[in-house]
């Protein structure tokens, strides 16, 4: 079902993540994450904090139905653009750490979903007009990541001492940037608004490819990584529901710590 506005968009990544831990599907864990940044956009949004709130709920929209339509894809009949099956792809490997699947997903979703729908919102010159909101997300990511991370460190205990042993900032987890990802997206979508169907096209097709080339580098990751990712995956809980729960929960726990009951 296409999502019509950004309940509907909490709402479908809600039953995601509910049908996911049901079955012990690690589809879960990026929707887990997903879900709570876009209840805290949608938050933003009644606040008043973005320019045009009624813009930026079409834009999640949009973006958001990227995304189901991807999964439905993959469901369906393993379709999908490349970024998203190589994605989807890894679900059942045991052996994918949970950064990895989480990173997976923010990659397809960033590097290919992002500019198109920031594109379509706002096609032509009025994509400029989209930016201080487009902008205003990062702070709001921020957040979601800080408490995702705290998550990953209860989950994925060797994963924070490589961290921090690495010297990481909250936002970099196996030197991926999500602010840096989501500035290439801002700069690719200037680029398709002022496209024509035939030029977006080939852009789009461009975007997916890099994507995909990513996740595989995400996934198979060179160097001194190989035997940290081997430790991590030995010691992680491997309790996909149990996980799915608790990354679902990130933000209700960052809070609790934050605001203890007298």
């Amino acid at each position: 079902m296409t999502a019509q506005n950004i309940d509907d968009v909490v709402d479908r990544l809600a039953g995601i993540v509910q049908e996911a831990g049901r079955a012990g599907d690690r589809a879960g864990y990026f929707a887990a994450l997903y879900r709570q940044v876009t209840v805290e956009i949608r938050t933003a949004i009644h606040s008043g904090l973005f320019e045009d709130g009624a813009r930026m709920d079409r834009f999640d929209t949009l973006f958001g139905n990227r995304y189901f339509d991807a999964y439905d894809a993959w469901r369906r009949n393993r379709g999908g653009p490349r970024c998203w099956r190589e994605t989807f792809g890894l679900l059942a490997d045991a052996d994918t750490i949970i950064v990895q699947h989480l990173l997976l997903g923010v990659n397809a979703h960033v590097n290919l979903d992002l500019a198109i729908a920031a594109a379509r919102t706002s096609p032509g010159s009025a994509i400029r007009t989209l930016q201080h909101d487009f902008q205003l997300i990062n702070d709001i990511l921020a957040r979601v990541i800080l408490a995702v991370q705290d998550s990953l460190d209860a989950l994925s205990p060797f994963m924070s001492l490589l961290d921090r042993a690495g010297g990481r900032t909250d936002e970099q987890i196996l030197d991926f940037s999500v602010r840096q990802s989501r500035e290439e997206a801002w700069h690719n979508a200037l680029l398709l608004a002022g496209q024509n169907d035939t030029e977006r096209a080939a852009t789009i097709e461009r975007l997916d490819i890099r994507a995909a080339v990513l996740a595989r580098l995400i996934t198979r990751p060179g160097g001194l990584l190989r035997p940290a990712l081997e430790v991590i995956r030995h010691t992680e809980n491997d309790d996909v529901p149990a996980v799915i729960t608790h990354l679902d929960n990130a933000m209700r726990q960052t809070t609790t710590r934050h605001n203890p009951a007298d």
